[in-house]
């Protein structure tokens, strides 16, 4: 039995929907496992009208440890954190109204 003979794709109007969805941009928050018990937190995709070094510079005080910002060829701007800070960063941009909370996704362990 031949189904759908027309060629037309029944998930068209489905697939339509969710190309909004899809285009969303994230930030995304990663761990990273160094040696031993180090491990290094990643901050990519906030938006380029914040300044990283500003928003680096309240995580660092907030969190006492140590960060910087490092370009990326294909990333752009990455913040990087000692240690295991993905709660505390999602937390802290949620709070500082940077992001909203359907805007983060948390990777790693």
């Amino acid at each position: 039995m031949v189904v759908n003979i027309f060629g037309a794709d029944p998930f068209a109007e489905a697939n339509a929907d969710n190309a909004g969805a899809g285009s969303k941009e994230y930030v995304h928050i990663r761990v990273q496992q160094r040696n031993g018990r180090k491990s290094l937190t990643t901050v990519q995709g906030l938006k380029k009208e914040y300044s990283k070094s500003k928003i680096l510079k309240d995580l660092k005080k907030e969190f006492c440890c140590n960060g910087t910002v490092v370009d990326d060829s294909e990333l752009g701007q990455v913040i990087q954190l000692q240690g295991d800070q993905r709660k505390n960063v999602s937390a802290f941009l949620i709070q500082a109204g940077i992001v909203k909370k359907d805007q983060i996704k948390i990777h790693g362990f």
